[in-house]
């Protein structure tokens, strides 16, 4: 039974889960986005997102426990200088898993492990508003308004253009 037992070990020696756990979260937060298995994502994110709330403080003494954690200069420059400032208002959940399948292989389930803030396709999908989506019986009166608008300059624009053609015509024959 694994009552109370928070930490999945992975099935790895407490060195080796450290030192891979350590790896990815530098990876995590250089490239901002990393593919790995869900229950690596899931003790990354555990292991993460404690450190990236401790540099939301940017003193010595947070780099050097950060820096203790992961064994990386530029991961740790990289957390306090561009991640840092971004994340600093959000209260917690820096990171996002989503899953994306299985494994070819071995039929792992794999999923992506992101940090929320840098995701620019997520931004920018959020910042849109939705149209209202009209019933099935028919269309709203503003759809119809919205749609009958632009043909009608169109038809317009024609026209003038078919008006200057005849103009500029009609004095060559003369």
């Amino acid at each position: 039974m694994r009552h109370r037992k928070t930490i999945n070990h992975l099935g790895r020696k407490t060195a080796h889960r450290k030192a891979m756990l350590a790896n990815m979260a530098s990876s995590l937060i250089l490239h901002k986005r990393i593919e790995t298995t869900v229950a690596k994502a899931k003790a990354l994110r555990m292991y993460v997102e404690p450190l990236i709330t401790k540099s939301k403080l940017d003193t010595t003494h947070s780099r050097r426990t950060v820096f203790s954690y992961l064994k990386d200069k530029d991961a740790v420059s990289e957390l306090f200088r561009v991640v840092a400032p971004k994340i600093a208002d959000r209260p917690g959940g820096y990171t996002r898993i989503l899953k994306t399948g299985f494994r070819a292989g071995d039929a792992a389930d794999m999923a992506m492990i992101e940090l929320v803030d840098f995701n620019e396709t997520a931004l920018a999908g959020s910042t849109k508003k939705e149209v209202k989506k009209t019933t099935r019986r028919g269309r709203s009166k503003t759809a119809k308004a919205k749609t009958e608008t632009p043909v009608e300059e169109k038809v317009e624009e024609t026209v003038t253009e078919e008006k200057i053609e005849e103009i500029s015509a009609k004095p060559e024959k003369e």
